[in-house]
C-alpha cells in the first residue's frame, strides 16, 4: 500500500480534500471532462509561471478557479492585464462566467509538484541529476520538511540502460493517514528518453482542527540515503 498507492488519494477524505469541488449526477461526464480541458490549458498557458495546483468550484451559472502558484506577479501582469485575459479565454473555453482567484504560495520548497517541475526542468537542461536531487533535498529540509524522498527513473546522464536513483532524508511514513504528505509526479523530456521524477515531502501529522505536529529533529543532523535498485551486494567467495 504504501509503495504502489497515490498518498493523496489515499487520504482524501481524512485531511485532504478534492481539487474539484462540485456534484452532478446527470451531467458529471461533461463537467469531469470540462475540468480536466481547463487544467491541461492552464498547465500549457501558465508553465513559467510555478503553479502548485488548480481548485475548482461550480455553481449553476459560474465557476470559481482558484491558482494557487509560487509567482502570483507572472499570473496576474501589469495592472492586472494579463489575469483579465486569461479570465476572457477561460469563459470563451467553457462558455460559463469564470471567477479567477490568484492564491500565493509562500514557501514554493514545501510543494511536491514544483520541487518535481524544478528537478524535471534541470534534467531537461542538462543539469547533473546527483546535483539536482541533492539541492532540492537540501532545500525542502532546511524550509522545515519533516521528511522528503526523490526519486528519478530513466537514462540518467545519458547512460544505455535506464536505472532508478533514489535519495531520501528524514521520516514518510506513507501508512500513516494522519501524515500529511504531498505528493508528484512529472516527467522530463531529455534528448535520449523520458525521465520519471517522484516528490514525496512529509510536513508533520494532523491532529485535527488543522493543527499540525512537527518533531524538533533533523534540521541538517542526518545524512540523504542514496540508494539504487539495481545494485547487488557485495559477496566473498571462499575457496577453502
Amino acid at each position: 500500500m504504501g509503495q504502489k498507492t497515490n498518498p493523496i488519494g489515499l487520504r482524501l477524505g481524512i485531511n485532504r480534500t478534492w481539487f474539484s469541488n462540485w456534484f452532478d449526477e446527470r451531467r458529471f461526464s461533461e463537467k469531469l471532462t470540462e475540468d480536466l480541458m481547463l487544467r491541461r490549458y492552464l498547465e500549457q498557458r501558465l508553465h513559467n509561471a510555478g503553479v502548485a495546483r488548480v481548485e475548482i468550484e461550480r455553481t449553476l451559472k459560474q465557476i470559481t478557479v482558484n491558482i494557487h502558484t509560487a509567482r502570483p506577479g507572472i499570473v496576474i501582469g501589469r495592472k492586472g492585464a494579463d489575469v483579465e485575459k486569461l479570465r476572457a479565454e477561460l469563459k470563451s473555453l467553457s462558455g460559463k462566467e469564470v471567477q479567477l482567484n490568484i492564491l500565493e504560495i509562500k514557501l514554493p520548497e514545501l510543494e511536491a509538484s514544483l520541487v518535481a517541475e524544478s528537478l524535471a526542468q534541470q534534467l531537461t537542461g542538462r543539469v547533473s541529476f546527483r546535483r539536482a536531487m541533492k539541492r532540492a533535498l537540501q532545500a525542502t529540509r532546511r524550509m522545515g520538511a519533516e521528511g522528503v524522498k526523490i526519486i528519478c527513473k530513466g537514462r540518467l546522464g545519458g547512460a544505455e540502460m535506464a536505472r532508478r536513483e533514489m535519495y531520501k532524508d528524514g521520516r514518510i511514513p506513507l501508512h500513516t493517514l494522519r501524515a500529511d504528505i504531498d505528493y508528484s509526479l512529472k516527467v522530463a523530456y531529455t534528448t535520449y528518453g523520458t525521465i520519471g521524477v517522484k516528490v514525496w515531502i512529509c510536513k508533520g501529522e494532523v491532529l485535527g482542527k488543522g493543527e499540525t505536529a512537527r518533531t524538533e529533529n533533523q534540521k541538517g543532523g542526518s545524512r540523504p540515503v542514496r540508494r539504487r535498485s539495481n545494485s547487488r551486494p557485495n559477496r566473498r567467495h571462499d575457496n577453502r
